[in-house]
């Protein structure tokens, strides 16, 4: 059983901000496999499907980001599984727009609700989907800027990452994280690029 897990705010101000693509890309996998993540339980909207012949819940947490992980670990011991069993979808501001990073585990790399997801299981042994979301150049709060409405001009970017995003999901739950990550960790970062992020 995997627990899928977006990340993102709950509330209509923030449904469509670079902060939000985990839960975009939750709604994506459940259009596809025709589950409804409406469910009220483990402080979360929760679905259960099957997504490549595989049992899943998919999963968005209605704490704020930065408390993420109680919903977490409440999914996790309602489900019965490991950690590692859980998959966890986010923005990363290190990599720019239209690229994506599976990775095993790692670090938060500065993302508050990664943090909360680390410090709730008490591990880093989790495989993450980490969406694109850096501006070509940051002008004021880095908060601000990650919780702007995403603008027209952003649009088909947004939606091409989020496709992309459920794509290596559904390649991890039918292939494991290591296929996933050959496939679509394949474009070479941008000059300046490391992979500090986590």
């Amino acid at each position: 059983m995997h627990v899928i897990v977006g990340l993102g705010n709950p509330g209509i101000e923030y449904a469509w901000t670079p902060h939000n693509l985990g839960f975009l890309v939750v709604d994506k996998l459940a259009e596809q496999a025709s589950i409804r993540v409406t469910r009220p339980e483990a402080k979360s909207y929760v679905g259960r499907g099957k997504i490549a012949g595989h049992e899943v819940i998919l999963a968005k947490p209605q704490t704020m980001m930065n408390l993420s992980g109680l919903a977490i670990r409440e999914l996790v011991g309602r489900a019965e599984c490991k950690p590692s069993d859980v998959i966890v979808i986010c923005d990363d501001i290190a990599l720019p727009w239209g690229m994506l990073r599976v990775r095993e585990r790692g670090s938060a790399g500065g993302h508050n609700g990664l943090k909360s997801v680390i410090g709730a299981l008490g591990t880093m042994e989790f495989p993450r989907v980490r969406l694109g979301v850096q501006p070509a150049e940051l002008k004021g709060d880095l908060r601000e800027y990650v919780l702007h409405q995403i603008r027209r001009d952003e649009e088909d970017v947004v939606a091409e990452e989020v496709e992309q995003g459920a794509e290596a999901v559904k390649l991890i739950v039918a292939e494991g994280t290591a296929r996933a990550m050959n496939h679509f960790n394949r474009r070479v970062p941008p000059p300046g690029e490391d992979e500090a992020a986590g």
